[in-house]
This record gives structure tokens, C-alpha cells and sequence, in this order.
């Protein structure tokens, strides 16, 4: 007769642990997961998303990726119709069609959200 042991703690680390069978599976998704996000990411965003961080959570290996740029809010979910002013100078400087415009007041039309990181999450999968 043939006796099966199991050792629980072994089991638990394979579930649990961020370097456990479970959590390099969940490194691995969440790398692809920040590339393809930082694929996807406008202008200088992709430069600021950081490395993904496996952790243990209650529920098992879970992961965070983290943008770390200050428009990052105003990207992912948009902008209403907003005006813009000068904050220092007397009036704001920009270049339109090559040509050097100076106005004391835009209105902007304000932009549409743009959700990369949702969009990233089917690279994971």
C-alpha cells in the first residue's frame, strides 16, 4: 500500500510566495503586461513606468505596476473643456502651423480618456 504525504508548507510556498511557481507566472504576465503598456503610453509616460513588484496578498502572488508621472490621472481618464492661463508670465508662448503665438488665454477642448494600462492587461493573458 502506497502512502502519500504532503507537505503543506512546500505547497503553501509554491501558491503564495512571490518567488513560488505561482508568483514567477504572475512576474512573468505582469512584464508583458508594463510592455505592452509603455507601448501604449503617450509621449514621455512610457519612460516612467516602473518595473512591475510581486507581492504576497492575502489572496496569493499579486502585482503592481506603477506610472510615475504627474498626468498620468489626467491621460487615463480624461480632461473636460478647460481654459488655460499664464501662472508666471504675462502671457503663454506656444508655436502654431511654425509660427510663434502669444495669448493670455486658450480654451481648451479638453481631451478624451486614453485607459493604456486596461488596454495592456490582455497582454498578460
Amino acid at each position: 500500500m502506497a502512502i502519500l504525504r504532503i507537505d503543506w508548507a512546500t505547497v503553501n510556498r509554491m501558491l503564495n510566495s512571490p518567488t513560488g511557481v505561482v508568483g514567477r507566472d504572475c512576474q512573468k504576465r505582469a512584464d508583458r503586461t508594463a510592455a505592452r503598456a509603455r507601448q501604449f503610453a503617450p509621449g514621455s509616460m512610457s519612460e516612467r513606468i516602473a518595473p512591475p513588484i510581486v507581492q504576497r496578498s492575502f489572496a496569493g502572488p499579486s502585482a503592481d505596476i506603477t506610472v510615475r508621472h504627474h498626468a498620468v490621472g489626467f491621460v487615463i481618464n480624461g480632461t473636460p473643456p478647460h481654459q488655460i492661463r499664464p501662472r508666471t508670465k504675462k502671457a503663454l508662448r506656444f508655436t502654431v502651423g511654425g509660427r510663434v503665438v502669444f495669448a493670455r488665454l486658450v480654451n481648451h477642448p479638453g481631451t478624451d480618456p486614453d485607459d493604456f494600462l486596461n488596454k495592456a492587461l490582455p497582454a498578460a493573458l
